[in-house]
């Protein structure tokens, strides 16, 4: 990429070490370009199997500045002995294009890395206008631990990709994990839904991982002798009664909200944000003097004075959502830290985040 005008796609060839293990499935990530520093654009790449060798897929990419402009492509190739080539063929969508823009192609070389599960893509495009190279880090989401468990036992759950975040749900409102492995006990067979906050986009799939649950539960332990009761204690005007699993804790640390995300460049919060916020409304709803400190944080991409002001329009984001569940406006404030404050090496959509903290 050479130009904010020109975004790449193109002919695909994946080095794949022999035995070859299939590519099929949803791939999600980011193609960068050495000649634009902090420019990238979100991929996602579906593959599926044709007849024989052959195999065909779709090539989505969006840009980083404005996720309204997008391409769409449709992908045609075969496995060849080193790995597999696809061609981009019709163009099956594209939205946000300009008389400047357009869209780079030519030929990507990819690497397999079966244990992460991971491509990286190496891109020549054919020169026209700025198009030059690109870099691709794709990865998919598989499971990696066994798909069978023993009822009521302490399983690790092992998965592949990115930035994981698992839900109990496919609305995506239940959240029980982020990251790679959880432990849990199951005692019957169980669909989990991941999707992967590594430069998500509106078609980041989806996934679900069902894991299947073998022998019987573990019978529970026989019921304690009933206690004799103690006297009632004598009545009080009030008691205060503290939040169950209280999403703050009792010192005054900040506070990290990990599924609390935002679309690539933008104070707009994606989907998986709506659980922790509700739970953070209803305990500053049982809580009438706790007061709020917001801080929002950007990735190290882009210009740091954009950085600033979009680390605080974040903030305000989450400031909003609180007003709307009734939370009085003097109880909250805000800050923003711009990129200044990375807890990841970039690009790392997890350094685009807030922090919450008590202010005392």
């Amino acid at each position: 990429m050479k130009s904010s005008f020109c975004f790449g796609i193109g002919a695909l060839l994946f080095a794949v070490p022999a035995p070859a293990q299939s590519l099929t499935g949803i791939w999600q990530g980011v193609e960068t370009d050495t000649g634009q520093p902090g420019a990238f654009w979100p991929t996602v790449l579906r593959l599926q199997k044709s007849k024989g060798s052959n195999v065909f897929g779709i090539l989505y990419e969006e840009t980083d500045t404005n996720p309204s402009i997008t391409v769409t492509f449709g992908m045609r190739g075969t496995r060849t002995a080193t790995g597999l080539r696809l061609e981009h063929g019709e163009k099956l969508n594209e939205t946000g294009r300009t008389l400047t823009q357009y869209w780079c192609d030519g030929s990507i070389t990819f690497t397999y890395d079966p244990a992460l599960e991971k491509l990286t893509g190496h891109a020549t495009y054919r020169p026209v206008g700025g198009c030059s190279v690109g870099t691709f880090m794709l990865y998919r989401i598989r499971l990696k631990s066994a798909a069978t468990v023993p009822a009521g036992a302490e399983s690790s759950l092992r998965v592949s990709g990115r930035n994981v975040l698992w839900f109990a749900d496919a609305e995506l409102k239940k959240p029980v994990n982020s990251g790679n492995t959880y432990r849990t006990r199951l005692s019957k067979t169980t669909t989990f839904y991941l999707k992967q906050a590594y430069y998500p986009t509106d078609q980041s799939p989806v996934v679900p991982i069902t894991i299947q649950v073998s022998g019987a539960r573990p019978a529970p332990p026989a019921p304690a002798p009933r206690p004799v009761p103690a006297p009632a204690p004598p009545p009080v005007d009030s008691v205060a009664k503290a939040p169950a699993a209280p999403l703050l804790p009792a010192t005054p640390a900040p506070v990290v909200l990990p599924t609390v995300l935002f679309k690539v460049g933008t104070s707009e919060l994606m989907p998986t944000a709506a659980p922790a916020l509700d739970q953070l409304a209803a305990e500053l709803k049982a809580r009438p003097a706790l007061r709020l400190r917001i801080a929002g944080y950007t990735d190290k991409v882009g210009e740091p004075d954009k950085n600033q002001a979009l680390s605080e329009q974040r903030a305000e984001a989450v400031k909003t959502c609180l007003l709307k569940a009734g939370i009085a406006s003097e109880r909250v404030r805000t800050i923003g830290y711009g990129d200044s404050r990375p807890l990841y090496p970039s690009p790392d959509a997890r350094n685009r985040r807030v922090e919450v903290e008590e202010v005392r």
